[in-house]
Parts: C-alpha cells; sequence; structure tokens
C-alpha cells in the first residue's frame, strides 16, 4: 500500500505531530536538542570544549546514552551565573531584557532569553520553498497540530491557533497548534532543562488527557522524529496504558498511525509496518521512509472529506458558544426552507436530509480569511461575493480571489475599484518626505526617526510598489495586525493582493 491510498481510507481529519526534524528540513537556523545546547555553548565560551566537559558529566554507562535533560540544566546555571557576572559585555542585550522582565515581575532565565532569541527568528531555506508551499495547501485537511518544537514555524506557515499549557485544556481541536514544550513567545514556559521536565510531567495529566482524546479519534502523522523518539514511545505509552493492547480499539488506533521517517535521496512511498517496544510489548505502526515529502503532502491534500476542518472550527466555535450561554442566537425549525437567513450564522439538519448552507454575512469575513481562502483554493466560498457585492467605497483584494475563482462575475469592477484606490493613494502621497530613505525592510521603516508616524503607511507603499520592500516582508507585516478590520489592515492586503496577482 502507498501512502495516496493509506491517507485516502482516512475518515476523519489527521493530527499531525510535529518534531525538531522539519524544523530542520526548512530552516536555516534550526537545531535538534543536543545541537541547541553545543551552539550556546560555543557562543559562552568561544570553544566547544567546555561543551564535552559537561556533556561527559552526564554520559550513561548502562546504556552508553546521555542525559540532556541534565545536561540543559548544567548549561543553564553556567549560563545564568556567567553572563549576569558581565552587565555590559558580550551578552548585554540578555541582560537588558532580564532585568526589563524584573521590574514588571516577571522571572526569567537568561539562558532561556538566548533561546528564545536565537528561534525567534524564520529563515527559510531557498531549496525547500515548493515543498513548503504543499506543506501550506494541508491545512485544510488537518485538524490540528502537536509539536514539540519551540520555533514559530508551523503557525507561521499554517496559521493555526498555538497554544501553550493550560491553553490546551477543555480547546477547539480544529486549527489549534498544541506546543506541549513551549514557545520562543513565552521563554518563561520553555521545557528544557531537567527541572523543566520535572515541573512540566507533575502538571501534564490533564493535558495528556486533552491530547489522548485527540490521538483516540482522529488518525495521527508524526513528522520530523526518528523511529525511536522517545517523544513517540511517550505518546504510545500513555495511550496504551488506558486501551488494551490486543483489543479492537487498539487495533483501530495503530492503523491510524503513521511515522513519516526521513531517508535521504529516497522516493519510496510504500507504507511499512514497523515494530516498537512500549512497556515490555510490541506495538506495530505504519512507517514510510523518504525524502519525498511532497507526495505525503499531497496526498493529504486530495483527501476527500465531508466537510473542511476550517468548516468543522467554525461549527464547534458556534456550538460552544450556545453551550457556554454566549450570545449566539438560536431558532429550531422544521427544515432550512422554513428558516429566515437575517443573521443565522450555522443550520443544522438531521443526516439523513442535511443540506450544505455555508453563509457568510459580509465581506469583512472574506478579507480576514483572505490567506486561508488563497492557500486552500475555496472557490465555492469566493464565488459568494457575487452575492454580497461590496460597497464601491471599500478596500478589497479582488486579484487573488479572483485567481482562484475565475467564475466570479463581479472581478473585473473590483479589481478597477482596487487598482484605482491605489493609484489615488500613491497619487496624493508625499513622497518627498520618505523617498531618500534607504529602506530595507518595513521594520527599517517603522523604526527610523527619519519618517513621521504619520508618512510610515505611505512609505510602506512606496518602496513595495518600487521592489525595495519584498512581499514576504509585507505579508509578515500584515501578519501581525491585531485588527483585520482596520483600514490600514485593508489597504496593505490589498496593496499585496495587486503586487501578487495582477
Amino acid at each position: 500500500m502507498d501512502i495516496f491510498e493509506f491517507v485516502s481510507s482516512y475518515k476523519n481529519h489527521p493530527v499531525l505531530f510535529v518534531g525538531t526534524g522539519l524544523s530542520l528540513r526548512y530552516l536555516n537556523n534550526s537545531f535538534n536538542w543536543e545541537g541547541l545546547l553545543k551552539y550556546v555553548a560555543i557562543d559562552l565560551y568561544g570553544t566547544d570544549e567546555k561543551f564535552y566537559d559537561m556533556k561527559n558529566k552526564v554520559h550513561k554507562t548502562q546504556d552508553g546514552s546521555y542525559d540532556l535533560m541534565q545536561l540543559a540544566q548544567l548549561l543553564e546555571l553556567e549560563f545564568n551565573e556567567l553572563v549576569a557576572k558581565d552587565r555590559d559585555g558580550k551578552f548585554k542585550d540578555i541582560n537588558d531584557l532580564f532585568y526589563e522582565a524584573s521590574r514588571e515581575n516577571k522571572s526569567l532565565s537568561r539562558f532561556k532569553i538566548y533561546v528564545k532569541n536565537l528561534l525567534s527568528t524564520l529563515d527559510y531555506k531557498d531549496s525547500m520553498l515548493p515543498e513548503i508551499e504543499c506543506f501550506k495547501r494541508i491545512s485544510k485537511n488537518i485538524s490540528s497540530v502537536v509539536t514539540t518544537n519551540y520555533d514559530r514555524m508551523i503557525e507561521d506557515l499554517i496559521q493555526f491557533q498555538p497554544l501553550i499549557g493550560n491553553e490546551i485544556l477543555l480547546s477547539n481541536p480544529y486549527g489549534s497548534i498544541y506546543k506541549i514544550h513551549g514557545c520562543v513567545n513565552y521563554p518563561e514556559k520553555i521545557i528544557l532543562t531537567e527541572n523543566d521536565y520535572k515541573n512540566f510531567a507533575e502538571r501534564y495529566e490533564l493535558i495528556r488527557a486533552q491530547l489522548i482524546s485527540l490521538f483516540v479519534h482522529n488518525p495521527i502523522i508524526f513528522l520530523g522524529y526518528s523511529v525511536g523518539d522517545d517523544n513517540i514511545k511517550e505518546i504510545l505509552s500513555t495511550i496504551y496504558k488506558y486501551v488494551e493492547i490486543n483489543s479492537p480499539q487498539a487495533e483501530e488506533i495503530r492503523k491510524n498511525f503513521l511515522l513519516v521517517e526521513y531517508e535521504p535521496g529516497s522516493d519510496s512511498l510504500e507504507i511499512q509496518d514497523h515494530d516498537i517496544s512500549i512497556n515490555g510489548s510490541m506495538i506495530r505502526i505504519n512507517k514510510v521512509k523518504t525524502d519525498d515529502y511532497i507526495s505525503l503532502f499531497k496526498a493529504i491534500e486530495e483527501l476527500s472529506l465531508p466537510v473542511s476542518a476550517l468548516e468543522v472550527r467554525k461549527v464547534l466555535e458556534v456550538v460552544r458558544e450556545i453551550v457556554a450561554g454566549g450570545t449566539v442566537k438560536v431558532s429550531v425549525a422544521d427544515g432550512l426552507d422554513t428558516l429566515k437567513n437575517s443573521d443565522k450564522v450555522l443550520a443544522i439538519d438531521s443526516k439523513e436530509k442535511v443540506e450544505y448552507l455555508y453563509k457568510y454575512n459580509n465581506t469583512a469575513q472574506l478579507v480576514s480569511e483572505y490567506f486561508d481562502l488563497i492557500a486552500n483554493k475555496k472557490d465555492d466560498v469566493i464565488i459568494l461575493i457575487d452575492e454580497m457585492g461590496v460597497p464601491s467605497n471599500q478596500w478589497f483584494p479582488a486579484y487573488g480571489f479572483s485567481s482562484i475563482c475565475p467564475e466570479l462575475k463581479c472581478a473585473e469592477e473590483l479589481k478597477k475599484s482596487q487598482a484605482d484606490k491605489i493609484k489615488d493613494y500613491c497619487e496624493k502621497s508625499k513622497k518627498e518626505r520618505y523617498e531618500n530613505f534607504n529602506a530595507t525592510t518595513i521594520d527599517s521603516v517603522l523604526q527610523t526617526d527619519e519618517i513621521r508616524k504619520t508618512y510610515k503607511l505611505e512609505a510602506i507603499f512606496y518602496f513595495v510598489l518600487n521592489d525595495t520592500i519584498s512581499l514576504d516582508d509585507l505579508k509578515k507585516h500584515i501578519d501581525t495586525f491585531p485588527d483585520d478590520r482596520s483600514s490600514e489592515y485593508r489597504k496593505l492586503l490589498c496593496l499585496y493582493d495587486i503586487k501578487k496577482y495582477a
């Protein structure tokens, strides 16, 4: 059985369990656990000798392995002590952030601050960009992602909601990223040292229960892990504490497990059986050894299910608000024909006579979900623009939508309106206020005192239109906006849209 046949048998949206291997595959600045500790040690001491001194202290003679949790603990103690003694030295910026947090009554480790700074930038490999684009498109057919990685690569690529620590509890499993070992955004929550793992184990039980529910009801695809990885063994061990190994339920779970193991240069897509020893028992899982991840992602993208993961998430959010006593209005009708379509957001009928009804109330929601609709080619949603109508004074990104849905009747009118707005905005801009500035990135425009705040948006327009600032940089800036309803967001989105798709 090959990967396409295997994935096509899924009856539910799979969960991705993502390890360091995927970040190492796509990023220039990623490390495995030992590599991360070695990098920190070399930067701290200027040589790798001290690292190997510490590593030898944690050698386990019984099996020849090394206790990396203990190694991280030793390195953290040394790092914190040495950096604290040299206030304005090489790691001055680390000390600055440490004291800034302390003044706000936040207790941070200098070591964790360093790790945060090291992993916060996402430097993608140019050679992997085609595969990365394939990865982005699978979001419509995966329910959620579980990861032990600290970086923000997954949320950058598929824009699910990252959840850390107690946020995982009782969360909506669809469209979520469970960051079980923490995230660079919150260095105090990173699980890295021996003490971190001990504290994590003590409060992990409720989170473990949430994950077990996820794994029992969904197919699981492990990406970025080796077959002997402790994370995989721990997950399997946890599940089989509650499920009899030889039971029918255990067989169903087993069939849903797939380990994708990296095999350099291999284009094999054949699914193999693999036995793992868990607590003295042999557990068989499915495995594919390959370097052809594009085919894997295509198999997931082509998975045909009655409803997309995005739509399930929307339903769950509405139902959750109803159950919690929220403001969603509820009415019960004999059939969809008797419903008024005024402000209903969801209609559910019996399985026997269900009709698909997926209406957006206004174009603001389309703008809010622009990148997701484009990435997942949701032409069935985009076509609804013809019914909604777009006010003539509204900034609306029509070019990208038109490229996905050529049948859109109002496309030409909307594209002309968009182009006219951008042209008019630029003609009225005060170019003399910023055109001589040596812009390299949007951040350089935002941080400089040479351009007054009043003209920074105009300057970004000017430098993007003249290709001084890249579209990738513009997209990253757009992604940082807390409010996708603001006029600045809409203008920049229209700028991105016309540059990308015109």
